[in-house]
């Protein structure tokens, strides 16, 4: 740990790169998944069952506190790491993929977005540099500028202009942020599906030099192909010194094929969602617990697992309670899944520091393709 944010890259393997953010709450090892805490929790799980499982870094939103508990009451409870029990590092998003998405109602100018409430129809004002007041009274560790993410597909001349406007926020929210000893402002590229357009917002805000950097405005319908097609454009433009943060990203194979090109960072919620549906993540690909193949199977998911709920539960046990609509389904399926992405991110890590992460690459996607274990 330190006193300052400070990014090392160790070692690179190809694209891949083996890295450590440190930060004064703890270190994070790169590549890192980090478990989405959109309200202050990680659902379906304690955290100390996310710290246990490998997670240096969990994510908070802020569109979702600011509404609810209230940023200003966060801060007056301690912050949001006292309030739930958290000592590591915290990122928080700046609200405004959650502000385009979710508000029925919404005005969006040069001066941030005026937008209704999902909760109760109350109207907030969101600038950049009211996202950053947030997010400092929320205390996180790092924070990310506010930005306009446009819904693929779009018109060229429209994904052009949230783009530009999302310079100029990063600017302001560079300002609002300063001078905080030990934690970092991230900028988020933009640009749609047009490689230009994401090669021009990445070499500006290189030229902002930030903390580091998030790709934006991916994983949100487009195909895979063109997911890595706008990394490989945007990613040798920015600074190789920095962390790389790909948001909301994703499946396994996303983050196995965004390492290969130089990802450091990612977040998503699919590992709780798909668990409290009955999708399991495993190392022979995914498992639907709810199919009638595992009603008998007193098998667990994966006897190799060092997770308890991987190991642990039967087959049988897991598809009962899923099948019956039990908490305790979802929460073993969900424990399982973090789990299999730390896994997962710890046999990257390993790999690159071997110099052999292409092998990794391969093995881990040819025991995907063998899909899951044969019924009993």
């Amino acid at each position: 740990m330190t006193e300052n944010f400070q990014f090392t890259l160790k070692k690179t393997d190809g694209g891949a790169r083996l890295g450590e953010v440190s930060m004064p709450r703890g270190t994070i090892r790169t590549p890192a998944f980090m478990p989405v805490g959109t309200v202050g929790t990680v659902k379906a799980m304690y955290l100390d069952q996310v710290r246990e499982g490998g997670a240096d870094i969990i994510l908070g939103n802020t569109y979702h506190l600011m509404l609810r508990p209230t940023a200003e009451r966060v801060a007056r409870l301690g912050g949001l790491h006292k309030l739930i029990r958290w000592d590591g590092p915290i990122l928080t998003d700046s609200g405004g993929f959650q502000v385009m998405s979710l508000s029925g109602l919404r005005k969006l100018d040069e001066q941030g977005v005026t937008f209704k409430s999902h909760v109760d129809g109350s109207l907030h004002h969101m600038s950049p540099e009211r996202s950053i007041e947030i997010q400092g009274l929320l205390d996180s560790d790092i924070q990310m500028q506010l930005d306009e993410c446009v819904a693929l597909p779009a018109e060229p001349r429209e994904i052009e202009r949230a783009m530009e406007m999302s310079l100029r926020w990063a600017e302001r929210c560079k300002v609002a942020f300063g001078n905080q000893p030990g934690k970092a402002m991230f900028g988020i590229v933009q640009g749609g599906d047009i490689p230009a357009l994401r090669v021009r917002s990445a070499a500006a805000l290189a030229d902002l030099d930030l903390k580091g950097y998030a790709v934006g405005g991916l994983a949100v319908g487009e195909p895979q192909a063109v997911m890595l097609k706008m990394l490989e454009e945007t990613l040798p433009v920015l600074p190789t010194e920095k962390p790389r943060y790909l948001m909301g990203v994703g499946t396994p194979e996303d983050m196995l094929r965004s390492v290969a090109r130089g990802i450091d960072m990612f977040d998503c919620v699919m590992p709780t969602r798909s668990g409290r549906h009955g999708l399991a993540f495993t190392r022979r690909g995914k498992v639907n617990i709810r199919n009638a193949r595992h009603a008998e199977d007193m098998r667990p998911l994966d006897e190799q697992s060092n997770c308890p709920a991987t190991r642990d539960y039967s087959r049988a046990y897991l598809h009962h309670l899923v099948r019956s609509n039990e908490a305790l389904g979802g929460m073993l399926l969900s424990w399982n899944n973090l789990s299999y992405y730390q896994e997962l991110m710890q046999g990257i890590r390993k790999s690159i520091a071997e110099g052999r992460f292409a092998d990794f690459m391969a093995e881990t996607e040819a025991e995907w393709a063998k899909g899951d274990i044969d019924p009993v």
